[in-house]
């Protein structure tokens, strides 16, 4: 069989493997992510991270811990090739670079505060708010992705789009931030855990 077939063939199956979700399947994930992410108090998880630069050949690839604790505490630690941690706790941003500490009040900043809250949201899975997007719904094989597009023209300057993806039981395995220039940021959740303690050190700063 002649190349060109092959690769017709498997542009064929990558587009079918991705199909867009009935109204009643859609609306069965939500509910099954709502309530997941109402009983969510708190998540540990390890993760890579995919910077994805256009000027690149190849991504820049990343490993850390997210850790996040209700209402708004998430730190995402990352641990290879660099140690560099963010911290969003008590309305403020705080950074140890191997070390180097400063902080940011977030605040008094209306974007900083929503990108907190999209943040927050996209890890716990819970972004179904049709006033602030358009939503789009779609069965990948064994997974749901969802495509959140922000409808504030404001912040869609810095965030073109989520894409977040979730297993069977609803909960998260994979968030994609796309920026308005295409270039973007895959995070890959692996070793996740809900609802277990977390000691108040792994929050300090």
């Amino acid at each position: 069989m002649p190349k060109i077939v092959y690769l017709i063939l498997f542009i064929a199956t990558t587009l079918s493997a991705q199909t867009k979700m009935s109204t009643i399947e859609a609306d069965a994930l939500k509910t099954k992510v709502k309530a997941l992410a109402t009983t969510t108090k708190t998540i540990s998880s390890d993760f890579i991270q995919y910077k994805h630069l256009d000027f690149l050949s190849n991504d820049i690839i990343t490993t850390g811990k997210l850790a996040f604790k209700t209402p708004d505490v998430v730190k995402w630690e990352y641990v290879k090739p660099f140690k560099y941690s963010v911290l969003f706790k008590n309305k403020t941003l705080y950074i140890n670079d191997e070390g180097n500490k400063s902080n940011i009040d977030i605040g008094s900043s209306e974007q900083f505060k929503q990108l907190n809250k999209l943040i927050i949201n996209s890890v716990k899975g819970d972004m179904f708010n049709d006033d602030e997007f358009s939503i789009s719904y779609y069965k990948n094989q064994s997974n749901s992705e969802v495509h959140f597009n922000p409808k504030d023209k404001k912040f869609e300057k810095f965030i073109k789009a989520f894409h977040i993806t979730f297993n069977s039981k609803g909960d998260v395995v994979e968030v994609k931030m796309i920026e308005p220039s295409n270039d973007y940021t895959r995070i890959v959740f692996s070793n996740r855990v809900l609802n277990t303690p977390l000691a108040d050190e792994i929050f300090a700063h």
